[in-house]
């Protein structure tokens, strides 16, 4: 089984795939590292932004995601956007979504000190541990 980690961050949905082989997580590598929402005040762009999560989501076969939680309120809140674009990824049909807190993940990183592969860009890392974390945790 594989999973999608997310994480959210401005008006981008940032991806890495992950995978257990010999109980050990494996970055699966894609194309699409992120897609980006523009303009969500435009109801036009927010579909248009649903429909390529949906195609992503469908021509890389995923059925679990997990997201990387942001605070709804205080200093580090998210943005508006940022609950639109989880909202479209939680709409999607046949594909279970969790969402993991930033704790959850940074505790899991420590229990089972996985390695971020070098095949990941920086800006994928909190993905890729999202994905991780939610593997470990089954």
């Amino acid at each position: 089984m594989s999973i999608c980690g997310i994480e959210i961050k401005g008006s981008e949905a940032i991806f890495a795939l992950a995978t257990l082989q010999d109980g050990a997580p494996q970055h699966l590598a894609i194309a699409t590292k992120k897609i980006a929402l523009e303009d969500d005040d435009e109801a036009a762009n927010v579909k248009a932004f649903a429909a390529q999560v949906a195609a992503f989501v469908k021509s890389n076969g995923i059925q679990h995601i997990a997201i990387k939680k942001r605070s709804k309120k205080g200093e580090f809140a998210g943005g508006p956007t940022t609950f639109k674009i989880e909202g479209v990824f939680q709409l999607l049909e046949d594909c279970a979504v969790t969402l993991l807190s930033p704790q959850t993940l940074n505790a899991q990183y420590k229990k089972h000190a996985f390695d971020l592969p070098a095949s990941l860009n920086k800006y994928q890392h909190e993905a890729y541990k999202a994905a991780c974390a939610a593997l470990l945790k089954k």
